[in-house]
């Protein structure tokens, strides 16, 4: 019976690396290690360096030269293997289409609604013709600059491996530029590709160095990334509440005395069915919901041309937007106002771009270019028609200007249209937290990948049953949607502004074009940012100041979180050290301490030493400490390191590898696994002493191998054959023996 000793050394982190040499491979070369410090290689070199080395470490330098005496003699560990690194899905075919089918229905149930309430919500008493001609170019429009030029054909590049947001945007900064610590334990897990500052325009070249430099900027753009997640998770408390309470209260349409209390008690049941179903996966809930939305949005471009055919056709002056400057010069500060209104046109998009992960780039193109689009420009276009003729109609044009003997289908799929709008920034919320879980400004929780397909399809159990309690409560106290619509589009707003600002940047340190090229882009479109924040935050007095509060309240959590975790790998870098450094072997075969620990001789204890560190990059800061307090050194010892890939799983073949360190009997061994995988096991130390095994049977054949041709066909001396057998197998032996 083998004795199994197993130190677990969680959360413990490896040394820090200074990194130099430019590479977009995947391969070593990104990690070459150099001794002079961040602001020699800037200055020499420019070349991707370690954007985790702003270390307050005062010895980091003199660790790198000892890892780079000491680590040359292990074998390489293979930390760095192509498929290490997220690989983005691109889809054709068949399973693009079914993407895009899912799509319609996950992404646009909030947008696609907007015809609901965009009328009613602009306009406080009848309008004029010329304010109804005005209204209808600016949501024109805004639908294609806001929507289709800024998200579909430019935001939606600005990925980074498939996930969307601003905070993947962020992400993908940090790749290419040094404003981030990074956990030093996944540091092989990420691939920089810093470009070199001669690939820079001139003018790029200084602005990356002015953001590099000063700490405010680096902690701007931090706070930017993190304030759109919690910006966009305040929405997702607010969003599924005012979708199925107005669904709900739409049933006053037949039945006016329903009083409020049934309609309070059936939205909060509805809230409850809506978040049971997530488990489900996006999947399978597009089943329902899908047919839905395109029902739905199909009902309105159905409207929109019987209205546009029978009424008044004129309305399609509309697209020149001169009509819209006109209304807004006309109306001056009330026209400014408006703009409040018209924004929910487009609330909704900052889900489209965080919902891409799930998703892919082409399907969310599709989807909206080929029918989303179309049907809402025929549904607003359908509506101002009718209201043109009908004035009055502004307060409720949907259901009003519903043709003969449609109200009830119209009533029953609308009602059902606004409750799965919801699913679009719940599906966000997901995708979101998962990103900013990977940099550490969250605690690691349970995250489910509900397709073998579709990776990037996520369910967190946590988040959705805190979302369930958040919006049941919402729901409960606003009570109505006019309460609750003040409350909405300010952080929308908010976080459509940071994607502009942030995919600039991207273009320019990642896409490499002028800063002076993607200055007049980001002028124009800040400037619409700018136009519809600041008529936004007229309604911060009225309820937005609750999205706003939460969203600051959940941006303070995470980074004092993450604040905690530099602050953890800081402390931790101090203490990590190869093994070169406290363990060497004097002529005779005996292991003891170095000299800086006075040279004390070690003992060897029987049995089979698994000391763990996250993924692989050092000597576990456990093992250390076990051999500097006990003076003994199990008589084998294996390093036990876990890399999770986005895959669903590894297979056999390539889940373990396993190298030989400079140490006598010592062992890496590092598991590779996928998100289905089962990894931690109750035969867990079996099954690394069986890898260790079949790694030492594999050397000792391929040692037989290669000393073959260099034997004379008539050797006989049985010591000269089985010499490198017993060399090889002695630590197999040991292994057997305890």
């Amino acid at each position: 019976m083998a004795t199994i000793r197993i130190a677990d050394a969680k959360d413990q982190i490896l040394r820090t690396k200074a990194q130099d040499g430019v590479s977009s491979d995947i391969g070593d070369s990104i990690y070459r290690t150099q001794s002079f410090s961040r602001s020699e290689t800037m200055d020499a070199h420019d070349d991707i360096y370690n954007i985790r080395s702003r270390s307050k470490a005062p010895s980091m330098e003199r660790r790198s030269s000892r890892a780079d005496a000491a680590e040359r003699e292990d074998d390489n560990p293979g930390l760095r293997k192509p498929g290490d690194f997220k690989q983005k899905q691109v889809f054709k075919g068949k399973m693009l289409m079914w993407l895009t089918y899912q799509s319609i229905g996950i992404i646009y149930g909030d947008i696609g609604t907007s015809p609901l309430y965009v009328y009613s919500s602009t306009f406080s008493s009848v309008p004029s013709n010329q304010d109804l001609v005005g209204a209808l170019s600016i949501i024109i429009w805004s639908l294609f600059m806001m929507v289709t030029v800024k998200y579909i054909f430019i935001i939606l590049w600005a990925d980074n491996g498939g996930e969307g947001g601003t905070f993947s945007t962020y992400s993908l900064l940090s790749r290419y530029m040094n404003i981030t610590h990074r956990d030093p334990r996944e540091a092989s897990l990420v691939q920089l590709k810093r470009h070199l500052s001669g690939d820079l325009e001139r003018a790029g070249k200084h602005v990356r160095h002015g953001l590099e430099s000063r700490k405010f900027a680096r902690g701007l753009l931090k706070v930017i990334g993190v304030l759109a997640v919690t910006m966009v998770i305040s929405d997702g408390l607010l969003t599924p509440a005012q979708s199925v309470l107005g669904a709900v209260q739409g049933i006053r349409v037949v039945d006016p005395n329903i009083p409020k209390r049934t309609v309070i008690g059936v939205t909060d049941t509805i809230l409850v069915v809506l978040f049971l179903i997530q488990p489900l996966g996006i999947t399978k809930i597009t089943f329902a919901f899908a047919p839905i939305i395109i029902i739905w949005l199909g009902f309105n471009a159905v409207f929109g041309i019987y209205n546009l055919s029978k009424y008044d056709s004129s309305v399609c002056k509309a697209f020149n937007p001169s009509y819209g400057f006109k209304f807004l010069i006309r109306n001056k500060e009330q026209g400014w106002r408006m703009l409040g209104g018209i924004l929910l046109a487009f609330t909704g998009v900052e889900a489209l771009f965080a919902d891409l992960g799930a998703f892919s780039r082409r399907a969310v193109q599709l989807s909206w270019l080929c029918y989303t689009f179309p049907c809402l420009l025929l549904a607003y276009i359908g509506q101002e028609s009718f209201i043109a003729v009908h004035p009055e109609a502004y307060s409720n044009p949907f259901f009003k200007a519903a043709p003969p003997g449609t109200i009830y289908p119209a009533l029953i799929i609308a009602i059902l249209a606004a409750i799965v709008a919801s699913q679009a920034i719940i599906t966000a919320t997901f995708q979101l937290l998962a990103q900013v879980m990977k940099l550490s400004y969250f605690p690691q929780i349970k995250v489910v990948h509900t397709s073998r397909i579709f990776h990037g399809q996520l369910y967190i159990p946590v988040a959705n049953w805190l979302l369930m309690i958040g919006t049941i409560l919402v729901a409960s106290i606003y009570n109505n949607t006019t309460s609750l619509g003040n409350a909405y589009g300010v952080c929308v707003m908010f976080v459509t502004f940071f994607d502009t600002c942030m995919v600039s940047l991207a273009a320019m340190f990642v896409w490499r074009i002028s800063p002076f090229i993607v200055f007049l882009p980001w002028l124009i479109i800040a400037c619409l940012d700018g136009a519809y924040l600041s008529s936004a935050l007229t309604k911060v007095p009225d309820g937005a100041w609750f999205t706003i509060t939460l969203a600051a309240m959940l941006a303070s959590v995470f980074l004092l979180w993450r604040f905690g975790k530099e602050q953890q790998w800081f402390a931790e870098a101090e203490d990590r050290f190869p093994t070169s450094h406290f363990v060497k072997m004097d002529p005779g075969g005996q292991m003891h301490l170095t000299e800086r620990y006075h040279g004390t001789p070690l003992s060897s204890t029987r049995g089979f030493g698994i000391f763990f560190d996250k993924a692989g990059e050092t000597t576990p800061i456990v093992f250390s400490q076990f051999v500097l307090k006990l003076t003994a050194i199990p008589e084998v010892v294996v390093f036990f390191h876990l890399r999770p890939l986005k895959t669903p799983s590894v297979g056999p073949e390539n889940r373990h590898t396993v190298s030989r360190l400079a140490i006598p009997n010592c062992y890496r061994l590092v598991v590779r696994y996928g998100y289905n995988d089962e990894i931690i096991t109750p035969n867990l130390a079996s099954v690394i002493f069986e890898q260790v095994r079949r790694y030492l049977i594999e050397g000792q054949a391929e040692a037989q191998t290669r000393a073959l041709p260099e034997r004379p066909e008539a050797t006989t001396d049985e010591n000269q054959v089985h010499e490198p057998d017993h060399a090889v197998a002695m630590p197999e032996e040991k292994c057997r023996k305890h």
